[in-house]
């Protein structure tokens, strides 16, 4: 799975969102300053190059939608990190986390709340 831009993955929280969308209802739901309508037609066909979307023609229009699940994103992006930054050790993404003060008591808790309920099952 090719990484995306910051831009990009903007754009396809957007469709993942919407679950389809033509070019002009993506720049309408992009924040200001917005790109222009070529600049952002051209990074969704980008997208779909890169295999995240493909397309429904009606006539002229092009009905695009996300082929690529966020969670399936969302997992890749996640194991690349833990890989790239922490050695593929989960233990040491949490270390990271409390160490840093990223986590808080109440969210520890309710981690050991899941690693208990996991355990018993």
């Amino acid at each position: 799975m090719e990484e995306l831009s910051e831009y990009e993955e903007q754009i396809m929280r957007i469709f993942w969102k919407n679950k389809r969308a033509v070019v002009r209802e993506i720049l309408e739901e992009l924040p200001d300053p917005k790109p222009p309508y070529t600049t952002l037609a051209s990074s969704v066909k980008l997208l779909e190059k890169k295999g995240y979307l493909s397309h429904r023609t009606y006539g002229k229009t092009h009905d695009y939608f996300p082929v690529i699940s966020q969670s399936d994103y969302r997992t890749n992006r996640f194991n690349k990190l833990v890989s790239n930054f922490f050695g593929g050790s989960v233990e040491n993404v949490l270390s990271y986390l409390v160490s840093e003060k990223r986590i808080s008591d109440k969210e520890v808790d309710e981690l050991q709340k899941l690693i208990d309920k996991y355990d018993k099952e």
